[in-house]
């Protein structure tokens, strides 16, 4: 799989999850996205990049990052959000395509996981 075909991946993969919002963001002067943030309930667990260099934010738990970091070269923290809490994976390096699908479905269950019990509900009921 090429890079472009995995960030497509990627993409499918977080715009099928329930009750995703995603909101295309642009560098000043430029009307062009290169980057998707997403939010389930207006929190936000992923951003990804869909113009130049191939990479994806991810929130994760404060331990595993750290395992992550050890591990893998391409994961490491690339933007203003807390390190403890965020990756940076570049799809280009060596963590592996299902890996890397694991750590977005991990990002997502992890915000849902702390969303209050009427917000849980709302999405239950989105989902249904």
């Amino acid at each position: 799989m090429n890079l472009s075909e995995r960030t497509a991946a990627l993409k499918a993969r977080l715009d099928t999850k329930p009750g995703v919002t995603t909101l295309a963001g642009a560098p000043p002067r430029s009307s062009v996205p290169n980057t998707l943030r997403y939010k389930v309930m207006e929190k936000m667990f992923a951003i990804l990049s869909v113009r130049g260099a191939e990479w994806v934010i991810l929130k994760c738990d404060e331990h595993l990052a750290q395992v992550l970091k050890a591990q893998y070269a391409g994961i490491g923290h690339r933007t203003h959000l807390d390190p403890r809490f965020w990756i940076c994976v570049a799809l280009d390096a060596d963590v592996p395509a299902a890996e890397i699908e694991r750590l977005a479905d991990h990002a997502y269950d992890l915000v849902r996981a702390g969303l209050t019990r009427k917000q849980q509900a709302q999405l239950k009921g989105e989902t249904a």
